[in-house]
């Protein structure tokens, strides 16, 4: 025992006070959720006993239900016309379902994780609750951890195998989209948006487009890199299209960098979809006000959000149930943006 490590060394470790691991061990207030975590696992792994959380209690029937959408710096989560519909449709599940509703922002960093959680998950105000758009990491899994509320992660991924999913086929989806293009004769097709370490969901559409490009036999792969919490991309797009005059498709990672697209290419003189045809994805309101009107991936965002809610039930009712991932099959909607390329 006197090898173990003591809590002055833990406190070092972080670089904070002794009363502040004191507080992080015994879940008293003063303490960032983030830095909560890390103290408790040192301790945990250096043999201290850590006090439960007091709201680890066991919930017996799903009344409440804590709805947590990611934002942005600058942005609310009903600005974003993806998790909006989501929203709405979490909305009109908890009123089939007869369950009471309370909904949080959640503050997320540039790679989607987030920075603090709302006090309603620690205060044992909902019974069970849904995660739009954010990447757990293992620090904010040890929190999640220590509550025993079923989670259901929506256009949400984690780095563990914990919680159940509902997202969306983006690799399958963004396949589909290339090949069509491909099927009306387009060679030259450039994916714009995102970067090689993005979002997961927009990493597989990444994928999917590489994996279209490759099965056809196509010559070359083009890409247009941004951050797409950033930048619509439109100095990114032009550079591609400057440097590349053979492309005559562009696939973008979601809609509203398609309709950066339209604006870089219609402000080099060029024609949408004469010179260059445009697919989007997720088929947003922003895909009917754009002109010309934007062919898209249509994701039934409405169904993520229903099916999420009723999953949360679900989980309540068989918590031992195997991890169930929910995947909707986004449809492509044909509007005024593509046409066959000119011989």
């Amino acid at each position: 025992m006197s090898n173990k490590v003591t809590i002055r060394q833990i406190a070092d470790q972080f670089g904070v006070s002794v009363s502040t691991v004191s507080l992080a061990l015994n879940n008293k207030p003063g303490v960032s959720d983030v830095l909560r975590a890390k103290i408790r696992s040192a301790a945990k792994d250096a043999g201290y006993s850590v006090k439960a959380s007091p709201t680890a209690v066991h919930h017996e029937k799903l009344n409440t239900l804590g709805l947590l959408v990611k934002t942005e710096p600058g942005l609310l989560p009903t600005s974003n016309p993806f998790y909006s519909r989501v929203i709405a449709g979490v909305d009109e599940a908890c009123k089939d379902l007869g369950l009471n509703l309370l909904f949080s922002m959640l503050p997320v960093d540039e790679h989607n994780r987030p920075q603090k959680l709302p006090p309603f998950i620690q205060d044992s105000m909902v019974d069970g609750f849904l995660m739009v758009g954010a990447f757990l990491d293992e620090t904010i899994s040890s929190i999640l951890d220590e509550w025993t509320v079923p989670i259901v992660l929506v256009d949400g991924y984690s780095d563990t195998e914990r919680y159940d999913m509902v997202v969306s086929d983006n690799f399958g989806a963004s396949y589909q989209a290339v090949e069509y293009l491909i099927g009306l004769g387009h060679k030259h097709i450039a994916m714009i948006g995102g970067e090689p370490d993005c979002y997961p969901s927009l990493r597989d559409r990444r994928n999917g487009y590489t994996r279209a490009i490759k099965d056809n036999e196509l010559d070359s792969l083009y890409y247009a890199n941004f951050n797409i919490t950033r930048s619509q991309g439109e100095a990114e797009i032009t550079s591609l299209l400057q440097n590349n005059p053979q492309i005559t498709a562009l696939f973008a990672i979601n809609d509203n960098v398609a309709v950066g697209a339209i604006r870089a290419v219609q402000g080099m003189g060029l024609k949408v979809p004469g010179d260059v045809s445009i697919v989007g994805y997720d088929d947003t309101v922003l895909a009917t006000t754009v002109s010309p009107a934007l062919t898209t991936m249509h994701v039934d965002t409405i169904a993520m959000g229903q099916g999420a809610a009723h999953l949360v039930s679900l989980r309540m009712h068989r918590p031992d149930a195997t991890r169930v991932t929910l995947v909707v099959h986004p449809t492509l909607i044909e509007r005024g943006s593509v046409a066959s390329p000119r011989i």
